[in-house]
C-alpha cells in the first residue's frame, strides 16, 4: 500500500502540470507566452513584498536574539508545568504564527533532539500542521494587494492559531 502511495505522490504533480498544459493547448492558449507573463507578475509581486518580508524577519530575529523569548518561557513555566505542556515546544507555538520556515526549523530541531515518537516530537509535528503563519500571511499577502485594515484578520488568525495549538496538545495527550 505504501509503495502505491509513494508512486502516486511521485507522479501527481507532473500529472497535474501535464493535464493543465494539455487543457491549455486544447483551448488554444499560448502556454509559453502565458507562463512568461505570469512570471513577470510574480517577479514584480516579489519586489513589492520585499520590504514587508525584511521587516518581519528583523522583528523575529530581534525577538529571539534579545532574550525576550526565553524571558517569556521562564515567566510562564509554572503554568505550562501545571498544564503538562512541555516548555521545549513553546518556541514553536510562538514562532508558528510568525514564520513557517522558522517554525519548521524549530520543529525539526525538536524532532531531531527528542525523536519523532517522543511526546515532544509528536506534539511538535501535530502543532506544525495545526496552526498557520498568520502574521506572515497578513504581512506578505495583504501587503501585496494593498490591504491596510488588517485588525480583524490578525485577531481571527491568531485565535485560530491558539485553537490549533490547544487542539494539538489535547489530541497528542489523548492519542499518544
Amino acid at each position: 500500500m505504501q509503495s502505491v502511495i509513494t508512486s502516486i505522490s511521485m507522479w501527481i504533480i507532473p500529472g497535474i502540470i501535464s493535464l493543465i498544459m494539455v487543457f491549455a493547448i486544447w483551448n488554444r492558449v499560448r502556454v509559453y507566452e502565458t507562463f512568461v507573463e505570469g512570471a513577470k507578475d510574480g517577479f514584480s509581486t516579489a519586489i513589492q513584498i520585499m520590504p514587508h518580508l525584511v521587516g518581519m524577519m528583523v522583528a523575529i530575529t530581534i525577538f529571539q536574539e534579545s532574550g525576550a523569548l526565553q524571558f517569556i518561557i521562564n515567566l510562564i513555566k509554572p503554568i505550562f508545568d501545571w498544564l503538562h505542556f512541555p516548555t521545549e515546544v513553546f518556541p514553536l507555538a510562538i514562532m508558528k504564527p510568525l514564520s513557517g520556515t522558522g517554525s519548521l526549523a524549530i520543529a525539526t530541531d525538536l524532532i531531531a533532539r527528542y525523536g519523532p515518537d517522543s511526546y515532544i516530537g509528536r506534539l511538535a509535528s501535530t502543532m506544525q500542521g495545526s496552526a498557520d503563519t498568520t502574521l506572515f500571511i497578513v504581512t506578505v499577502y495583504f501587503g501585496a494587494v494593498g490591504i491596510k485594515k488588517v485588525g480583524y484578520s490578525i485577531k481571527v488568525g491568531l485565535f485560530a492559531d491558539l485553537i490549533g495549538i490547544i487542539a494539538s496538545l489535547i489530541v497528542v495527550s489523548l492519542y499518544f
